[in-house]
């Protein structure tokens, strides 16, 4: 007669199975976040360069917050700029993740700027607004 499985073997078996449950998860999330970036109005984007970048709300040293971040140019002849920004993998469980988009004309001023909350789902969408001085 064969023994039933013991209270430590059971215990085992659900550790296993629920890491290897996690590990498959966070294997199968992209390490890449794609986006799109406009203008409000459905304006064309003026010439200059568009700085995205990610930021950890939860990190209280604001020079730190950035985790991520990447530069786009405009030529000024789009509606809509897509971009590509790596996510750090020590990153991915923060759930207080946020895109910010700035767009400075070559002599460095802002015209416009954005952010948005990180969802891990689906692309992002960052809707520039004008900066009035």
């Amino acid at each position: 007669m064969k023994r039933p499985p013991d209270r430590r073997t059971v215990l085992i078996s659900v550790g296993a199975a629920a890491f290897a449950t996690t590990a498959g998860t966070i294997a199968a999330q992209s390490t890449v976040i794609h986006g799109e970036v406009s203008l409000k109005g459905g304006l064309t984007i003026p010439e200059g360069l568009i700085e995205i970048y990610l930021e950890d709300l939860s990190i209280p040293d604001s020079a730190r917050r950035r985790v991520a971040e990447t530069r786009v140019a405009s030529s000024g002849g789009s509606g809509a700029i897509g971009f590509s920004l790596s996510r750090p993998a020590s990153e991915t469980a923060s759930p207080r993740l946020r895109i910010v988009a700035r767009l400075e004309r070559p002599d460095g001023w802002l015209i416009a700027r954005a952010s948005a909350r990180f969802d891990a789902d689906g692309p992002v969408v960052i809707t520039l607004t004008e900066v009035v001085y």
